[in-house]
């Protein structure tokens, strides 16, 4: 694999003409060639790829597998310095006995053959009449003993560990894949040969994602297609990628031409998902044995990504969810906090509304909350505390919203008290420092706990996930509440939750405002406007651009990713937005502030979890507040 942890692999359907060897074995290598020059470390080709699937009994012609045989041997010779290890489908004769197999070739060698285990007798499917079950290799060795054929075989292939299933395997209750992923099989091919039925390519697409989830694998398909005999049956040729339950990379169907998918399976994800969830090797056994491939040239590989590397992994997905997945989210979010109010036997919730993005999403989330409990709510007290630095638009915005949506509302200038407790500690006003700051957080904080004793309410919390990854929050200011419905929502992920609402609701007055607090820069607010009443404080040219850190974010704790690795999917994913300088500059303050602000989220309120990524010390991230960030900081510099 090369440096980011990437196998690439190639998914082929070439033509062929059933029968015809020495046609499909020069298709093969055609493709074959065309594989290794994208720097393909796996070219796999669709079952029985070299004699056809379709050729039904001429399978027990002798000339035909002696043909075969040959064409093997061809095929091996043909590898010699090929980076890419060859898969094809052919029958392979044992004993008496032949068997449907997958044969790996790399280094001018036939590595191995793995027959197929399950083999169909039912509907269309009479493969019994030719071919035994896999599991009737008694032996490890192929009748001229040059080749293992066997079931329990695994493939190191450039320091990636390959299964191989075929077609059937694939659709019986417990694929042969499940065991080898427990076994150590990190990628899983499978040569197929499978017909198009109405409705059932849906159901393969979904096969594939499921298998590849449960297996926290990568799986690559490559099925017969153009020239397969279309006497009783039709093959379109499908070549599908995915990894962890996703699709990477699909092939059209239904064309006159030999198919070719090629994608980068990323190791490192799934090495990582398999070492966090131990649950997965559970039913691991040591049945397999792993035959070494290594092919790998280092020096024959590009640094081309082929896989998407989404610059905003909290929202990136399918554009036709959005509203679904908003209301999924938001929903959770509510849920979670109607949970809380019905075990407490609490009608009464405070939240602090400054305008912006965050406190909107907490408002709207409690509104929702409310609704499924069939509150009343007024029992929402909305409090918006204009300070030093809030400007017009701010203060508008939060007291539209707040009569919009039918909350108790409340006005509470911050500016005399906080001026008194300058007098009282003797602080100079004109000192915009931390305390400057950090006192007007804290005193609003003060009058949303006071409110919640004198309602017997609780406080909602309302800062975010990427606030909390980078400790921008004040210690026992907005840092703190009774249960925090933002605690697990990146920063993105809230400005694509409130676009979800201004999408979804009838009322074109909210709309209006939610569009308008999503447009306004993201800032606390806390040092004095500039002179035309527009804010002067920006978070993001303070500690970085938001998405870049949610960027960061996701690739450390989701991933474990190392930050060479960050960095330079960063580069790929942000290329023309952000060059390389500003974010290596601003993923260094990532990790600064990450490890140094852990206390704050050592201590955090509840709050529920909506994605993979959460910091609750009482879930998903434990780490100790003085741990050194020496390590992480030492590799950024040497980038």
């Amino acid at each position: 694999m090369n440096k980011l942890g990437y196998i690439r692999v190639a998914a082929i359907s070439p033509e062929v003409k059933p029968a015809d060897v020495d046609f499909n074995i020069s298709e093969i290598k055609k493709q074959a060639i065309i594989a290794d020059s994208h720097n393909a470390d796996i070219a796999l080709f669709p079952e029985l790829s070299i004699t056809g699937y379709t050729c039904a009994d001429l399978f027990f012609q002798q000339n035909l597998l002696e043909k075969t045989s040959d064409a093997l041997e061809d095929l091996a010779l043909f590898s010699i310095g090929l980076n890419a290890t060859i898969i094809v489908g052919a029958p392979v004769r044992r004993g008496n006995r032949l068997f449907n197999c997958a044969v790996v070739i790399g280094n001018g060698k036939i590595m191995g053959a793995v027959p197929k285990t399950h083999i169909p007798n039912y509907n269309e499917f009479y493969e019994k009449r030719w071919f035994a079950e896999g599991s009737l290799c008694d032996s490890c060795v192929s009748e001229n003993a040059e080749f293992p054929v066997s079931t329990d075989l695994l493939f190191n292939i450039n320091d990636a560990i390959v299964g191989i299933e075929i077609c059937e395997d694939l659709w019986v209750p417990t694929p042969p894949s499940c065991m080898m992923a427990m076994s150590g099989a990190e990628i899983i091919l499978n040569l197929s040969a499978t017909n198009e039925i109405a409705g059932k390519h849906r159901y393969l697409i979904d096969l594939i994602a499921q298998q590849s989830a449960r297996c926290r694998c990568g799986y690559a398909y490559a099925s017969a297609g153009l020239g397969e005999s279309s006497t009783d049956l039709v093959f379109s040729g499908n070549c599908i990628i995915a990894e962890n339950g996703v699709i990477l990379a699909e092939s059209p169907r239904f064309t006159l031409d030999s198919k070719m998918v090629t994608r980068d399976i990323d190791i490192d994800i799934i090495r990582n998902d398999r070492l966090k969830y131990s649950t997965f090797m559970d039913s691991a056994n040591s049945r397999y044995r792993i035959i070494d491939v290594n092919n790998y040239n280092s020096a024959a590989r590009d640094e081309k990504i082929l896989r998407y590397i989404s610059s905003h992994p909290f929202t990136d997905g399918d554009s036709e969810l959005f509203r679904e997945r908003c209301d999924e989210i938001s929903s959770i979010q509510a849920w979670g906090l109607a949970q809380r109010l019905r075990a407490i036997n609490c009608r009464n919730t405070v939240i602090g509304i400054s305008g912006g993005l965050d406190s909107t999403l907490a408002l709207l989330v409690t509104v929702k909350a409310y609704d499924m409990l069939g509150y009343d709510r007024k029992g929402i007290t909305a409090v918006t505390m204009p300070g030093f630095g809030t400007t017009t638009r701010t203060r508008s915005n939060a007291s539209e919203l707040m009569t919009l949506l039918g909350v108790t509302m409340l006005e509470i200038p911050i500016g005399e008290a906080v001026e008194q407790h300058f007098n009282a500690i003797g602080h100079d006003p004109a000192s915009h420092d931390a305390t400057y700051e950090n006192s007007q957080a804290r005193e609003r904080t003060q009058i949303l706990m006071d409110i919640a004793n004198q309602t017997g309410g609780i406080v909602v919390g309302t800062g975010d996930l990427s606030e909390l990854a980078l400790g921008w929050c004040t210690y026992n200011g907005d840092q703190m509440s009774m249960y925090g419905v933002n605690a697990s929502v990146p920063k993105t992920l809230v400005k694509y939750l409130v676009k979800g609402y201004a999408d979804t609701t009838d009322n074109p007055e909210i709309r209006r405002v939610l569009l308008d607090i999503i447009d306004t820069p993201i800032s606390p607010e806390l040092l004095p406007a500039s002179e035309d009443d527009t804010i002067a404080q920006k978070t993001e040219d303070l500690v970085g651009p938001y998405e870049l850190h949610d960027f960061f974010l996701h690739g450390m704790l989701r991933h474990s990713f190392s930050p060479t690795k960050i960095f330079i999917l960063a580069c790929h994913a942000f290329n023309g937005q952000h060059d390389g300088k500003t974010i290596k500059h601003w993923l260094k303050t990532f990790y600064r502030r990450f490890f140094s602000q852990q206390f704050k989220r050592s201590c955090m309120p509840d709050g529920m979890k909506v994605g993979s990524v959460c910091l609750s010390p009482r879930g998903d991230w434990r780490m100790p507040s003085d741990a050194s960030a020496a390590l992480w900081l030492k590799e950024v510099e040497s980038l």
